[in-house]
């Protein structure tokens, strides 16, 4: 299948219409290699995943995440200019789905809403409208809260959460704000880092924020509970789950989706590491030492 073909078929997915201005979601690192036989499909461009991906045959890559968020000179050797020196010596393309993906309501950045069955959705922040694959004008943007089928207790939900994601990611990375005996029946869901979007997710009714990468001081003005009127104050729990887990389901499934439409392509998706590891070697320590 030819390259431009491929990114065709991407970006009926992740529209760069979407993408927000500080991004550079598209061609990453370019090639003159037309046919491509082998699509190569992870979350992150790092040197380790891309070597990956040549040595399993792909003659393309597609990231969720950019090689570089600004223009970088390649004049001293690191993680960036390994990446450069494998994709060209093998002429492969590098190519990134960023916001441009999480930006669609309706396509693989929804999973986990579409695992919860929320109804009754909305976009939390907004960014502009695309043509979807029905042809219709649909619009776009970051974050969607919906209405769960029935409510539940924050606890039963984060249970539940063990059922998409690694049991030992939420055992040792996920933080919860909230009472754990609270009844949620509206969730907001950000893949990555949404911290940003709280007060959107509050305002959208929602009982339950699940994002990752909440930084403490946006997370302390949630424990208050002195004047409601309060421009601080958000009476809603916060789920961390890490910036990793959500986004590297999504990219496995976008993986699922392009298998299905790139006839003739194969198509491998490359399991990711989180950076952020469970100390587990910590219940190995003898007593003495703890």
């Amino acid at each position: 299948m030819l390259q431009s073909d491929i990114i065709t078929v991407i970006e009926q997915t992740a529209p760069l219409s979407l993408m927000a201005e500080w991004d550079r979601s598209g061609v990453q690192v370019a090639s003159p290699r037309r046919e491509i036989c082998h699509l190569a499909v992870c979350l992150d461009p790092t040197p380790e995943q891309i070597l990956t991906a040549v040595e399993a045959g792909a003659d393309m890559v597609l990231t969720h995440h950019p090689l570089a968020m600004r223009a970088e000179w390649a004049n001293r050797l690191n993680g960036y200019t390994d990446v450069l020196r494998t994709l060209y010596r093998h002429d492969v393309p590098l190519y990134s789905s960023h916001t441009s993906l999480d930006a669609n309501p309706l396509g693989p950045s929804a999973w986990l809403p579409d695992e919860l069955g929320l109804t009754d959705r909305v976009i939390l922040e907004p960014t502009g409208t695309f043509t979807a694959q029905d042809g219709t004008q649909t619009e776009g943007g970051f974050g969607l809260a919906g209405t769960l089928p029935e409510p539940v207790t924050l606890a039963e939900l984060c249970i539940r959460m063990r059922t998409f994601l690694p049991v030992e990611r939420m055992n040792a990375v996920a933080s919860l704000i909230g009472d754990p005996k609270r009844m949620i029946s509206r969730v907001a869901v950000c893949t990555g880092s949404g911290s940003s979007l709280m007060e959107d997710a509050a305002r959208a009714g929602a009982d339950l924020f699940i994002t990752g990468d909440v930084k403490y001081h946006d997370a302390l003005p949630l424990l208050s509970r002195h004047d409601e009127r309060s421009s601080n104050f958000c009476p809603m729990s916060i789920l961390d789950v890490g910036h990793f887990s959500l986004e590297e389901e999504m990219m496995r499934r976008f993986a699922i989706q392009l298998e299905k439409e790139l006839a003739g392509v194969t198509v491998t998706f490359l399991p990711g590491r989180d950076p952020f590891q469970p100390l587990t070697f910590l219940s190995e320590v003898p007593e003495v030492l703890s």
